[in-house]
């Protein structure tokens, strides 16, 4: 991999920046992808990639199985996104005329060894599947269903092999899919007599070859499959089992069919979304919540707030106003710097740096420039938007610290750039090094682990720095009240108001925003399934900032009326709480839609879980406390304060 590939995406998204802020139109590929015209007989070449499981989530390079290899076999160029997903891009021996169809091609003959047969009988077991790529189209399975007006399912890849019985035998065997028959789709210029490929489909078959006389490599002729009769001769009785010795003949067919479909609609059917109405019930769900809370929120800012504010402003004496209770008794207390205050600063640098990168991220995949075309795009861009943002997390955390009166800058500064990232990054690696002692080619070479650091350290440092001394360079945030240098005593506090109490309480509503919408995402990433309604996801996400402000305000409203002026860490807890329920749904989703029984795979489930919780935690507590701070400031602004 070359560790300047990703970088050559940073002037795509200058560029994409500029187009999003000129024109709403939609773009489906990135900018340069252009479509491939082919004329009749010109050489596709088929790609293989990695051999997935969703029973283990450890991908393999397709050439670690005793597959037939091409004279020499060339890895793909790929980028930093596609590296971390475990890709291993590389050529094959199959190689196809357009428009020229052929029968029974041989493709290899192999004789397997004791090692050979148990590692195919593994990946077998584990229901393992063989991914490749013809212009840059993903080879899927096509399955009907029965009932005939529903569309057709993909399945992605085909499986290794199956795991069965003869005919008439009791003991299990395994059988593994030798002959693949290839279906090529294609959408023609009738004017220039071009073709464009639009469709690649598979149906695998375990046949057990029989020749004539002795074998002559490709010229061999085969009695089980015969290309002059343009036939298949497939026997139930005779799959081609996988044991030590056994002689397996590689073959394929492949065909070719013209299709209605453009080329720049080729995705929609890998992308079809047939349950799009739970999708809106997912939105209809989380608009009620917010419409709810919304509705909490505009009572207490209009009315209470309203009511509260004209009342203690008409109050013409300090006896009277003594008399009174609620928010504005701890005004001289409410913005008083929080204990472990240098750590809040360091956590709100975080969450602003995150909050960044998910909005522009979720911004180009809207437009559609992180389409699944652009493999490793997706994650590319989030890494490197990461990187960037350290600029805003540094100016954050460095303008909030001293608004705290923090004098040691540096000291924010280097915690702000190395705390979440130094936590993310050794779970990262922990993790990493057990995909590598499982021989696992989504193991992170070391090269790319290099490439990481030096992101980290070379860019990302460094723009929190800039950001931290820019933000301290600034006049501090004055409070609206002054604080008093004696604390006041907080009254005993009813058991609704406990923080632990009211903290959990507060993190399930925006979870529950977003709950339906995770299982899609849970589900793309554990069951290889492709996710592409940025739409949705963009609308829940809006829908989660608005949640996590409001039920934080409103808890804030009820601590600070009960003299509780300790709201700093609690804000900041309340929305961020709904990372703890994230974790208890992902727990649940692994042991009712996984497949999982390897230790090492659940260590990986609950290891990458804990980080996107942990990441969940940082961003839904930073919008909480920012809602929360402008909420304090705005109330204790109106009112007259002796």
């Amino acid at each position: 991999m070359a560790i300047s590939r990703p970088l050559a995406v940073l002037p795509w998204i200058a560029l994409a920046l500029v187009l999003s802020s000129i024109t709403g139109g939609h773009c489906f590929y990135l900018p340069g992808v252009a479509p491939a015209d082919f004329q009749k007989k010109d050489p596709l070449y088929v790609k293989v990639n990695k051999l997935t499981s969703i029973k283990t989530q450890l991908p393999y390079s397709y050439y670690s199985l005793p597959y037939c290899r091409p004279d020499t076999v060339v890895d793909s160029a790929e980028n930093l996104g596609e590296v971390l997903r475990g890709d291993r891009i590389e050529n094959s021996p199959y190689v196809f005329e357009m428009r020229e169809p052929h029968m029974c091609q041989i493709v290899c003959k192999i004789t397997l060894n004791e090692k050979d047969a148990k590692d195919l009988k593994e990946k077998i077991e584990d229901a393992y599947e063989v991914n490749m790529i013809l212009d840059n189209l993903p080879l899927v399975v096509p399955i009907k269903r029965l009932d005939q007006d529903s569309p057709t399912v993909y399945q992605h890849g085909f499986h290794v092999g199956v795991k069965g019985q003869y005919t008439g035998s009791k003991d299990e065997k395994y059988f593994i899919h030798n002959h693949l028959s290839f279906v090529v789709k294609y959408h023609r210029d009738a004017q220039v007599d071009l073709a464009r490929i639009v469709g690649f489909e598979v149906k695998p078959f375990s046949v057990k070859h029989e020749y004539e006389g002795e074998w002559n490599g490709v010229n061999t002729r085969l009695s089980t499959c015969d290309p002059h009769a343009k036939r298949l001769v497939v026997n139930s009785d005779s799959p081609q089992e996988v044991e030590a010795n056994n002689e397996i003949v590689f073959t394929y067919d492949v065909a070719f069919e013209e299709s209605e479909v453009k080329w720049a609609s080729r995705w929609d059917t890998y992308l079809l979304m047939t349950d799009d109405q739970i999708h809106w019930f997912s939105i209809v769900n989380s608009l009620m919540i917010v419409l709810f809370l919304s509705g909490m929120v505009a009572m207490i800012m209009l009315r209470t707030l309203y009511r509260d504010i004209s009342k203690y402003n008409q109050l013409e004496t300090q006896e009277e106003a003594q008399e009174e209770t609620g928010w504005k008794l701890v005004h001289g207390d409410v913005f008083r710097p929080p204990a472990k205050s240098d750590l809040l600063c360091v956590y709100v640098g975080t969450g602003v740096q995150f909050f960044g990168m998910l909005l522009v991220t979720m911004m180009f995949a809207v437009f559609g420039f992180l389409s699944p075309s652009n493999r490793g795009g997706l994650m590319t861009a989030m890494l490197l938007l990461w990187v960037f943002m350290g600029l805003f997390a540094g100016y954050s955390s460095a303008r909030l610290y001293k608004m705290f009166k923090g004098t040691e800058w540096k000291t924010i500064t280097l915690r702000t750039a190395f705390m979440f990232p130094g936590v993310v990054f050794g779970i990262f690696f922990v993790l990493n090094a057990l995909i590598w002692g499982q021989k696992s080619s989504g193991a992170v070479p070391f090269t790319t682990m290099f490439a990481l650091v030096l992101l980290w350290f070379g860019i990302s440092v460094p723009l929190v720095f800039v950001g931290s001394y820019v933000g301290f360079r600034k006049q501090a945030i004055e409070d609206p009240v002054k604080t008093n240098k004696i604390p006041r005593q907080i009254p005993e506090q009813a058991w609704y108001m406990n923080p632990i109490f009211s903290v959990l309480i507060g993190g399930i509503l925006p979870f529950g925003a977003v709950f339906i919408e995770l299982f899609f995402i849970l589900t793309s990433i554990w069951l290889h399934q492709f996710y592409y309604i940025f739409g949705f996801l963009f609308l829940v996400f809006l829908i989660l900032i608005v949640t996590c402000a409001e039920i934080t305000i409103v808890l804030c409203y009820f601590q600070l009326c009960s003299e509780d002026y300790l709201w700093w860490w609690r804000s900041y807890l309340t929305s961020g709480s709904s990372a703890l329920y994230l974790f208890l749904y992902a727990t649940f989703y692994f042991f009712t839609k996984l497949e999982i029984t390897k230790p090492v795979s659940g260590i990986l489930y609950f290891g990458y879980m804990l980080i996107a919780s942990y990441a969940f935690f940082v961003l839904t507590g930073t919008i909480g406390f920012y809602a929360c701070f402008w909420f304090t400031r705005l109330i204790y602004s109106s009112v007259k304060i002796d």
